[in-house]
């Protein structure tokens, strides 16, 4: 049994399969900040609010003075925001907030319902403001679609790391955002995330491999998707295949897939996890088992907000002097060195 199943070039979205709905993969160098947190450069000749052409090395996105994504509802999934570079303010309808990056994860549950703004703060205004952010739609079970909003951090602090030595002494290292590996388990998961059940064999792993480094995926269930996404470095040799970076390798995960990675430092993103195998029916930022259950959360966002906006500005960002912190919806803070 072959160990890959297909190797298919990366677009935007990254396509995904089952539980996960689709990454988006943002890398920006943003210029110096200005007072306002957003570029100290001119936007001229950007389709401001809809800016995600590269221009000058950054897109503005949604945002129109500070790059990001103003005020926006969710319901019936996850967004697992890994902020590798940069900087990301989270405010939410539940009054919720946060600024959280460089290493950190936001492990945001949707569910009935929530409204969220994430904008990317320019702090240096000395020199250059370089980012680099995924977001996973991780979906939810029908039984789960209506829980209770919640967000949770995962501070870099705390997120394991697995370093793995070749016989040539080189290296991959492999950053634990879900699952298990060598014996080491990532922080728990949102309590009503698909991931906390470890049942459903959920992996969200960022991996980094040396020049010339060797690596070996290590095997799980037949039934179980598993993706690895080849996203920056040269190339990648494998089951006799050349690969250049730029690339989702599909694999079987019950064979053993050994990696060697070409002259350049090489990283990935790798998915995995059980299916849900329910029906997906998704409108924009809804994402239900049923057109009936697509309308009756238009109409329920349409009468409610999911709670309303309780921050000044649909971009909202917070003080430049803060650090990184979380203000849970009960009120709990939590503040981070920066």
């Amino acid at each position: 049994m072959d160990a890959i199943q297909k190797i298919k070039p990366l677009g935007f979205p990254w396509e995904t399969s089952d539980p996960f709905l689709f990454c988006a993969y943002h890398e920006d160098l943003y210029p110096a900040g200005n007072d306002q947190l957003g570029p100290d450069a001119s936007l001229q000749g950007r389709n401001l609010g809809q800016d995600f052409i590269e221009k000058d090395g950054f897109r503005m996105y949604h945002g129109t003075s500070v790059p990001g994504f103003p005020a926006h509802p969710h319901r019936g999934f996850e967004t697992v925001t890994i902020v590798q570079k940069g900087l990301v303010d989270h405010s939410d309808s539940l009054g919720a907030a946060g600024r959280f990056g460089n290493g950190d994860v936001q492990w945001m549950t949707a569910g009935s319902g929530v409204q969220h703004s994430e904008m990317f703060p320019l702090l240096n205004k000395n020199d250059k403001n370089p980012f680099l952010l995924f977001q996973i739609w991780l979906n939810l079970p029908k039984k789960s679609k209506f829980v209770a909003p919640h967000f949770k951090m995962l501070w870099h602090e705390d997120i394991p790391i697995v370093t793995k030595q070749d016989t040539n002494g080189l290296k991959t290292t492999v950053t634990l955002i879900a699952g298990t590996l060598n014996g080491v388990t990532a922080p728990d998961s949102a309590p009503d995330s698909w991931a906390s059940d470890p049942n459903n064999n959920v992996a969200i792993w960022t991996v980094v491999m040396e020049p010339g480094a060797t690596f070996t995926l290590p095997t799980t269930s037949q039934s179980t998707s598993q993706s690895l996404y080849f996203f920056k470095g040269g190339e990648l040799v494998t089951e006799g295949f050349t690969i250049p970076a730029g690339h989702r390798i599909i694999t079987n995960p019950s064979v053993p897939l050994t990696l060697v990675n070409g002259a350049i430092e090489s990283h990935f993103l790798l998915l995995q996890g059980n299916p849900i195998n329910e029906p997906v029916v998704q409108q924009g930022p809804f994402v239900m088992n049923t057109r009936a259950e697509i309308s009756e959360a238009i109409t329920t966002y349409q009468k409610t907000d999911f709670g309303g906006w309780p921050w000044p500005k649909y971009d909202h960002v917070h003080a430049a002097e803060k650090g990184r912190f979380a203000l849970y919806p009960d009120g709990n803070l939590t503040e981070k060195e920066s």
